[in-house]
């Protein structure tokens, strides 16, 4: 069976010679993103908290993982995201909410979880395993392949990461 050689991409101009399955992996990292960060909020949502971001719920589930105290630049790290302005002020509204705590040490502040916000996530993840887990079940995707899909992404997360850096310094 032959590959079609029609590539699905969200900007033509931006197709290179030299790969066009980067301008088709960059159209499904978009879709697959918008669709994650609806996810995170409607699985919120339904799990009883409402207007949360994308950015909320995934610093509320780091901020949970190991149930250890984090620091901000360690939970920006982790989570990649370069703006600790955003972080900052998502963490501000789950304080104001109840679902996270801080403390400080030194000069730095610690964020913990709250019992309110540990029982969050796991109506969360109930909410997941009900809707996420059985159409995952539904779609015939293996869990290697998933494994692998994640290995990619983390991969391309590298490969951004280093490109935006030479970027910066043209």
């Amino acid at each position: 069976m032959t590959r079609l050689t029609t590539k699905i991409v969200s900007s033509e101009h931006l197709v290179s010679e030299a790969s066009a399955e980067l301008s088709e992996l960059e159209y499904g990292l978009i879709m697959a993103s918008n669709a994650f960060n609806r996810w995170m909020v409607r699985c919120m949502t339904a799990a009883g908290a409402k207007d949360m971001t994308a950015v909320e719920v995934s610093l509320l589930h780091h901020v949970s993982h190991r149930d250890r105290k984090k620091k901000l630049a360690d939970i920006c790290f982790v989570l990649n995201i370069e703006d600790t302005h955003v972080a900052t002020y998502a963490l501000k509204k789950l304080l104001t909410r109840g679902y996270v705590k801080s403390e400080k040490a030194g000069k730095e502040a610690l964020f913990s979880v709250t019992d309110a916000g540990r029982a969050l996530c796991m109506k969360y993840r109930e909410v997941r395993e009900s809707c996420l887990m059985t159409t995952l079940a539904e779609s015939g995707l293996t869990n290697d392949q998933i494994g692998e899909a994640a290995q990619l992404l983390r991969n391309a997360s590298g490969l951004y990461d280093t490109a935006a850096r030479a970027a910066a310094s043209l």
